[in-house]
């Protein structure tokens, strides 16, 4: 799945969308996204000078999107729903990511009703976990 494929499922735009690319899909079960992190995201420019980290929550931010993107391209009815971080379980950070790195992010879906979801998911850069968290969102109707 490319990036305009991605576009048009999730409502994020730049310089808030943080998944460039999709490697896998298994609907309805898991998902393998692809966020390229580059020194030209703003972010960089506060966080941290001369030593470039991406914020924690922005990889948590980039897992959650992942896993709206598997939410939405799995489940039709879903596409008429807006869907929003309900909950962050068991987040842990194991290693910096810094510009040059390629973020992989896996979600698995672990529960999954209708307004509900929650995944699992692991962030990696070159094999090597960087953050894992159980990420949980809900969706309600969109009204546009």
């Amino acid at each position: 799945m490319r990036i305009e494929d991605i576009i048009n499922l999730l409502p994020h735009r730049y310089p808030f969308l943080l998944v460039d690319k999709v490697k896998e899909i298994e609907d309805g079960k898991r998902i393998v996204g692809i966020k390229n992190v580059t020194i030209n995201e703003a972010f960089f420019q506060g966080h941290f000078p001369g030593r470039p980290i991406m914020p924690g929550v922005l990889i948590l931010e980039a897992m959650a999107q992942t896993g709206a993107v598997l939410l939405l391209h799995s489940i039709p009815e879903a596409r008429k729903k807006l869907f929003y971080l309900a909950g962050i379980k068991e987040a842990k950070f194991r290693r910096p990511v810094v510009p040059g790195d390629v973020l992989e992010m896996e979600l698995t879906i672990e529960r999954l009703r209708k307004n509900y979801a929650s995944m699992k998911g692991v962030a990696r850069v070159d094999g090597e976990v960087a953050a894992e968290a159980i990420i949980q969102s809900f969706g309600v109707d969109n009204e546009s």
